[in-house]
């Protein structure tokens, strides 16, 4: 299996379909404050590492085909409405693939208690499909106690933390790997369901 392969789909899309530190908050979110420290990007050549990275450091919920071996993880912002549809696309999809979500914060005050909420939820794809569908309807996401253990906080901060250390500033960013290449695929931003499946190789 090839772990340094990279497909990119890069984005003429990127700026219509990403969210970013400093882009407008979604209809009904708070300013943006984030206050994420900033540090070095990691050399984007080194997606191998990247995706072990991802898979030793991060904390997300796991949605999908949970026995599958070849997770692909999603990091994204609760606030982020291209996070939101990135989510609707992936739907059909979860018979096929195992998804792992990971909430990181450019909006700490709605971003962390709503990440905080996902991460603890006993249905994660029933609750992650009702705050988007009211993200995406511009009613903010789910109520979410602002009352977060420091542990949580803590999860969330780390994986922003990853974000910054892969070199990316905006999401949603996926990072998996393609079912019948093994090649390592990212994409920044979100896609309609057959573009995400032609990206996996799971048509």
């Amino acid at each position: 299996m090839k772990n340094t392969s990279l497909v990119v789909l890069t984005a003429i899309v990127l700026a219509a379909s990403a969210c970013s530190r400093t882009e407008t908050p979604a209809p009904g979110a708070s300013p943006n404050t984030s206050t994420a420290p900033a540090t070095a990007p990691a050399p984007a050549a080194n997606v191998g590492s990247s995706y072990d990275m991802l898979a030793a450091e991060s904390k997300g919920f796991t949605v999908g085909a949970l026995m599958s071996a070849q997770p692909v993880y999603v990091l994204f912002d609760p606030q982020c409405p291209h996070c939101g549809r990135l989510w609707q696309a992936s739907l059909p999809l979860l018979d096929k693939v195992k998804f792992v979500w990971i909430p990181i914060s450019f909006n700490p005050t709605k971003s962390v208690p709503q990440g905080a909420a996902l991460l603890a939820a006993a249905n994660p794809v029933e609750t992650m499909t009702a705050h988007e569908q009211s993200l995406l309807a511009g009613t903010g996401g789910m109520a979410a106690s602002a009352d977060v253990p420091d542990e949580i906080k803590q999860a969330i901060a780390n994986n922003t933390q990853l974000l910054n250390r892969l070199g990316v500033d905006s999401v949603p960013f996926l990072l998996g790997k393609h079912r019948k290449t093994g090649d390592i695929v990212t994409f920044n931003g979100a896609m309609e369901t057959a573009a995400l499946a032609n990206l996996l190789g799971v048509e």
